[in-house]
């Protein structure tokens, strides 16, 4: 029915984009995995996207601030978070099909022998 795993580059592709095709093969059954996520594209300008970053960081619980938001840093997690808020991930198919998915920064041993394709509709030109 479907390949083994689809291995994605994300240089170049901007993020919603990407997110949006992933999180639909990932429903569909499909196995992604996204290499290079540290060179996927957010648009707006650089001054905007700090000042979201700053406010979503500041978002704690006062009680127990270990309980609360979990704001990750590294470029994989983030857009594993992105993709997971496109998914029912509270149910079981939301979970197995986040389970079927991927990311790395980089791109490490088994990927990098094989072929990586891209998303013509995730492209940012």
């Amino acid at each position: 029915m479907f390949e083994r795993e689809v291995v994605i580059d994300g240089r170049g592709h901007m993020l919603g984009r990407l997110a949006s095709y992933v999180a639909k093969d990932l429903l569909n059954g499909q196995r992604i995995v996204v290499v290079r996520a540290e060179e996927i594209l957010k648009s707006g300008s650089l001054y905007r996207n700090k000042m979201y970053r700053d406010i979503t960081t500041a978002r704690r619980i006062n009680t127990n601030p270990r309980k609360g938001f979990k704001h990750w840093k590294a470029p994989s997690r983030m857009f594993w978070k992105v993709v997971r808020g496109m998914l029912p991930h509270k149910f079981a198919m939301g979970a197995n099909a986040l389970g079927r998915l991927r990311v790395f920064e980089g791109i490490p041993f088994p990927y990098d022998q094989k072929k990586r394709v891209v998303v013509p509709d995730a492209l940012k030109c």
